[in-house]
């Protein structure tokens, strides 16, 4: 039984911390590294590194701050002390999480409701078909929901898109803020685009092969670029035999390395061999770390206009956004940086300075510490107003 140290700050999740990427990578960022970037002294000592996997049978009165990053967490939230919620995805909105009619290739505008989720699950294919899995989709989305609206606890979105889809779908706009991600400087001292590796014109994609993630698109672009560019791929996932079959019947077999799921180190690797960082994503994406991992290691980043993602990419300046599923559009832009080095390099400078002010992980600390000092007076202060009305 894991020992609680009282009035401490304690991140609550069931992710893995310890792998994977997106909410596992930002967590561990937050939890399990130096907050060195904290203002406030009393925040920055307060933030243990332990992960909360439960809060159900806590006495809660006992924290200084609950920071809970996974949506079930909220029916055991009894608001005994100062909480704030982050969104990290769509699940808490969005029954199937993706926001993503996949059948009708197109993103999805609806507001949570039973009739036109079951819809786009059986008639649109933006989740399974399977009535058990559409009941269980739709209580895991339905029930964080209600209790988030009954809390009065503050909600941070990570991006300002994914701030307007809570606040369509029933939380006053007053209680939601939008923080963009910071990430972990690399490991390796990352380099500007040199002209010797910028002439290997070789490009990644890194990510799950499904299809939401836009890996076929990005297949069909290669075939109308130059045929010299290589492309990387750094992931796995259900769909990657299809994707090979398509690659091979494409005839660009011989273009690709398929590197399936890489060690930190791998993809460190493959960042530094890269011209750009390709990211087709179909669906709306909520942020995505990879522009921002490209950013810190000088690559600038070719992407779909969709969700999160324009926030993050600065058009013509730090990367190229694109239509999604535009294969014409992404070729094109592919073939711009792939023959014009000096673009390429400047870019990839721009990102970095831009990472550096906006996205490093200390910059978003300092951030996040003057909401966890914010809401932690704010609760104190409600808290005494009560005690003087009874």
């Amino acid at each position: 039984m894991q020992v609680i140290e009282p009035r401490m700050i304690y991140h609550c999740t069931n992710t893995n911390v310890n792998g994977g990427g997106g909410i596992e990578t930002y967590v561990a960022s937050l939890a399990l590294s130096q907050i060195s970037a904290a203002t406030d002294i009393s925040i920055k000592e307060a933030v243990h590194q332990r992960i909360l996997k439960s809060i159900k049978t806590e006495n809660q009165k006992r924290f200084k701050l609950l920071h809970i990053h996974d949506p079930e967490f909220l029916a055991e939230l009894r608001e005994e002390c100062p909480a704030i919620f982050t969104l990290h995805n769509h699940c808490s909105y969005c029954p199937s999480g993706t926001k993503y009619l996949a059948d009708r290739g197109k993103i999805c505008d609806r507001i949570i409701n039973p009739l036109g989720c079951v819809w786009g699950h059986v008639v649109d294919g933006c989740g399974s078909r399977r009535p058990k899995k559409i009941l269980g989709n739709w209580w895991n989305a339905y029930n964080p929901l209600t209790n988030l609206k009954k809390l009065r606890i503050p909600v941070i979105a990570n991006s300002e898109y994914v701030r307007q889809q809570i606040i369509h779908a029933g939380i006053a706009p007053e209680r939601v803020m939008a923080l963009r991600c910071g990430v972990q400087l690399p490991k390796v001292t990352p380099e500007p685009l040199t002209r010797t590796i910028y002439q290997d014109q070789r490009i990644l994609f890194a990510g799950r092969i499904v299809p939401d993630k836009g890996l076929e698109w990005l297949l069909k672009a290669l075939t109308k670029t130059e045929r010299h560019i290589h492309l990387d791929i750094a992931g796995d996932g259900w769909n990657r035999p299809n994707m090979e079959k398509l690659a091979d019947d494409l005839g660009l077999s011989d273009r690709i390395t398929w590197h399936g799921w890489c060690t930190s180190e791998q993809l460190e690797t493959l960042y530094q061999q890269c011209l750009a960082v390709i990211f087709p994503s179909l669906w709306p994406e909520p942020a995505g770390l990879v522009t921002l991992e490209a950013y810190a290691r000088y690559r600038p980043v070719i992407a779909s206009a969709v969700g999160g993602i324009p926030e993050h990419v600065q058009d013509g300046k730090t990367g190229i956004l694109v239509s999604a599923n535009n294969v014409a559009q992404l070729a094109a832009a592919i073939n711009e940086l792939a023959t014009n080095y000096a673009k390429a390099k400047l870019m990839g400078e721009t990102g970095q300075a831009w990472y550096q002010q906006e996205f490093t992980i200390d910059v978003h600390v300092q951030r996040l510490t003057k909401i966890y000092d914010k809401t932690i007076a704010e609760f104190h202060d409600r808290t005494n107003e009560l005690n003087l009305c009874q």
